[in-house]
């Protein structure tokens, strides 16, 4: 490998990420891929490991000589606090700083009573599911909520849905609790990220997410990184209309947006007008696996309006994979069917050519591991080492 400038890559932040990546592992390595020479090889790994970042593992190959020591990103050296907030449930966990959940839960909420519960609440199950860890532990904190976010400022902004969310700053609440950076992401982008990076790496780096579930919303991955527009909008797929809705008011003030005639509340509100006494999905899925002609009926239709919009979606991204994830598209195979009927006979024959349209690999601990991706790229970054070393 020919070597670099030594200015190039000549931070002990660059040299976490080439140890974190494989691709320079003893000290050697460091030397030859930086050009670095070995006293400012020898002050980088030093630092390192003062820090507990690294740490020396078992003997590398050799040569001829004394095997060289081989350098390993310490994925114990802390951890990373993690929720991903639902409409009516989160999964909130502890995870290494190579993203590994150590503990979790999944817990029952209602996201409409506002962060005023919902957030003691996540917080006091983070402190839980610490144990005897010390809080010096803890690096940083990732959050992923139903809502639209303003990324950059960590601020939520529904002003007609979740109202009593819009406008509010979650890092620093969290912060007050837990004095580390927060990051704050709507709750389908960190699931897109989560099925990417564990499920499609080196797979598929443009890919198309669809939460279906009590609501229904995108997450956008393009050229392996996500995609969230000039504030944080993009992915809002759930408020795109259909034809032949039928009038439907949705909660945005708009009539017909898919969400409002496809997600899994709206399957339950058309059954129970049709008499069915269904309480939840899971009442659907009995009735869908009894083979019940009327529930079949609502959920190929609900798949058929879902369709039209992921066809706009793909004829507009080009995407390689579709996935579908969330309650309602992991419980109904034919809503999935149904979906990719429609893409495949409405979207234009070069983005289908090679266009996968599958269920989530990850279900729902999908959001976890997106989440704590999130909090692991910022603060393992080579600038933010730096900073803090």
């Amino acid at each position: 490998m020919p070597r670099r400038p030594a200015a190039a890559l000549a931070t002990s932040g660059e040299v976490l990420r080439l140890i974190r990546a494989g691709e320079a592992v003893t000290r050697a390595d460091i030397g030859r891929v930086t050009g670095l020479s070995r006293p400012a090889v020898s002050l980088r790994v030093t630092e390192l490991l003062d820090h507990g970042l690294v740490v020396e593992d078992s003997e590398g190959p050799s040569t001829g000589g004394r095997p060289p020591t081989r350098l390993v990103f310490n994925a114990a050296g802390g951890v990373v606090l993690v929720a991903s907030l639902g409409a009516s449930r989160a999964q909130i966990a502890v995870c290494d700083l190579a993203g590994k959940r150590l503990d979790g839960v999944s817990l029952a909420v209602d996201v409409e009573e506002g962060p005023d519960t919902v957030l003691p609440l996540v917080m006091d199950t983070w402190a839980e599911l610490l144990g005897d860890r010390p809080l010096s532990q803890v690096r940083g904190v990732g959050l992923g909520v139903p809502a639209t976010v303003e990324f950059a400022a960590g601020r939520t902004e529904s002003a007609r849905i979740m109202a009593n969310w819009t406008g509010v700053a979650i890092p620093p609440i969290i912060a007050e609790r837990f004095p580390v950076p927060v990051f704050l992401d709507n709750d389908v982008n960190v699931i897109a990220i989560g099925e990417h990076r564990a499920a499609y790496a080196g797979d598929a780096d443009d890919l198309l997410f669809i939460k279906v579930s009590t609501r229904i919303g995108a997450g956008v991955i393009a050229g392996g990184e996500i995609l969230r527009g000039a504030l944080g909008a993009a992915g809002e797929i759930g408020h795109i209309p259909v034809r032949d809705g039928g009038g439907v008011l949705c909660r945005c003030g708009n009539v017909d947006c898919v969400d409002s005639v496809a997600s899994g509340t709206a399957i339950l509100r058309d059954l129970r007008d049709r008499g069915y006494q269904v309480a939840s999905l899971t009442d659907v899925v009995g009735l869908v696996r009894a083979g019940d002609a009327e529930t079949m009926a609502v959920v190929r239709n609900a798949a058929r309006m879902l369709g039209e919009v992921v066809a706009t979606a793909v004829n507009l991204l080009n995407p390689a994979v579709v996935v579908l994830g969330g309650d309602v598209a992991e419980a109904f195979q034919p809503l999935v069917s149904g979906v990719r009927e429609v893409v495949h006979r409405r979207s234009t024959a070069l983005s289908t050519r090679n266009l996968r349209i599958e269920r989530s690999r990850l279900g729902p601990g999908a959001g976890i591991v997106g989440c704590a991706h999130m909090v692991l790229d910022h603060i393992l970054s080579p600038e933010a080492v730096d900073a803090a070393l």
